[in-house]
């Protein structure tokens, strides 16, 4: 039987899930590559003969997105498979416009065929953009069921930035597992603060190996959502987050709609910091969409160690770097806290900027006086902490979720900022999450 020839176009995460899912070993479809983007440092690689099943002994491999033309016209390919989020429906639709051109249909695979059924009541958290806040959020929720006397353990949105094979299934339950897997800044951003909460997390490639791993230590599971993906498990509650300083971005980016759509429980998170009426608009866009969800209301408090120190003082800001890159904000934690505790000036880090940051600050232009922590590889790590020394400035405002003071070995006065969720308004999550717990757990009511 001849089978049909796939392109992937992904970012080493939801690509390789949906192979996982729906062609790994399917004998009608040949997948011909992937193609990489939005993420540094990932493409040129294979998809391991391991994880890609015995249709492929030599793995599939991983190319820029750059030759998706050439390798549409080279191979032949018959459908084209879009597996990455956090891009606009405009930019989704010029993507298949393109693929369309070309001959090749193209796919978007849904959640039913791609998500795994687990053994254990899940909740999942997800957004309608990246840099909502949903790692707080996965915190707060967490906090709730351990609350409840339960041991939750979290599942990962994937960073495949090692080995692919060695990473196929991965488990942090303390700081020394962060060592042992060399974890990027991105991924320490993630796992460090729910180690240091007391949670175990999971991630990986291969998610139904990390699935069932959680669930021999989990009495429930927390999906802590990547971008604004869709979740690789099949939750019991869907709990969104959505940002008001970006209103109306909850209708016009992939797959963030469609969370908004399927969620249980839709958060305004970050009310403490946004306009009344975009707060307003937000709440009328999810009524609009899905009459049928709740709506909890959220602050994003933040905490800084020693803020006076930021009085009249020329600062260095430092951000979370995808919140600033595919999450297209121009600010974060970090300007915020400069703001309140009045900072004299927020220096502009561009002319000081080495190597990959450099070009991080050319491809996304909209970023002017702050730094993203961009980490995805040792190399650029090295050139992160160069950028930091070489800013003049009398202080550095570091707003990243892990103590990137102590990773990287700065020798800058500097000062921290964190940010923790706290309900607003009542206690629609905290009740709804309570609720879900109550109706799996009756031991627990």
């Amino acid at each position: 039987m001849k089978r049909q020839k796939i392109l992937i176009m992904g970012a080493a995460g939801r690509d390789f899930h949906n192979f996982n899912m729906v062609y790994r070993n399917n004998p009608s479809y040949e997948v011909v590559a992937f193609t990489a983007a939005q993420i540094p440092f990932i493409e040129r690689r294979t998809y391991p003969h391991e994880l890609a099943g015995y249709l492929y002994p030599s793995g599939i491999p991983i190319h820029p997105e750059e030759e998706l033309e050439t390798l549409i016209g080279g191979h032949g390919v018959e459908q084209v498979i879009f597996a990455y989020s956090d891009v606009s429906h405009e930019y989704v639709m010029h993507k298949a416009s393109l693929c369309l051109s070309l001959g090749a249909d193209f796919v978007l695979l849904g959640p039913e065929k791609t998500m795994l059924a687990p053994e254990r009541p899940v909740i999942s958290v997800c957004a309608v953009r990246t840099g909502c806040g949903k790692s707080g959020m996965t915190r707060y929720v967490l906090g709730i069921l351990k609350g409840k006397g339960l041991t939750p353990a979290a599942i990962r949105h994937p960073m495949p930035y090692c080995d692919l094979l060695k990473g196929r299934a991965q488990r942090f339950s303390a700081m020394e597992d962060l060592d042992a897997w060399n974890c990027t800044i991105e991924e320490r951003e993630e796992f460090e603060p729910l180690v240091n909460a007391g949670v175990t997390a999971y991630a990986g490639v291969d998610y139904e190996i990390v699935l069932r791993d959680a669930e021999k230590e989990a009495d429930v599971i927390v999906w802590d959502g990547g971008n604004n993906d869709m979740p690789f498990i099949r939750p019991g509650l869907e709990v969104v987050v959505l940002d008001p300083h970006r209103p109306g971005h909850e209708l016009l980016y992939h797959p963030g709609e469609t969370n908004l759509r399927r969620a249980d429980i839709a958060v305004i998170n970050k009310v403490d910091s946004a306009e009344k009426e975009k707060v307003r608009l937000v709440a009328d866009h999810v009524r609009m969409v899905n009459p049928d969800a709740i709506i909890a209301y959220t602050a994003s408090r933040i905490t800084v160690d020693a803020g006076e120190k930021i009085a009249d003082k020329k600062v260095l800001v430092i951000e979370d770097g995808p919140t600033l890159t595919h999450g297209g904000m121009t600010y974060g934690a970090g300007y915020l806290a400069a703001e309140k505790y009045s900072a004299r000036e927020v220096v502009d880090p561009r002319p000081y900027a080495k190597g990959s940051i450099k070009e991080t600050f050319e491809r996304y232009p909209q970023l002017k006086n702050i730094l993203p922590a961009m980490g995805y590889a040792p190399g650029q790590m090295q050139e992160l902490r160069e950028t930091i020394e070489s800013v003049p400035c009398d202080l550095v405002v570091v707003a990243t979720p892990i103590d990137l003071r102590r990773l990287l070995g700065l020798n800058r006065d500097s000062v921290h900022v964190g940010y923790e969720i706290e309900e607003m308004d009542g206690k629609e999550l905290k009740g709804s999450i309570e609720g879900f717990v109550d109706s799996q757990f009756h031991e627990y009511r």
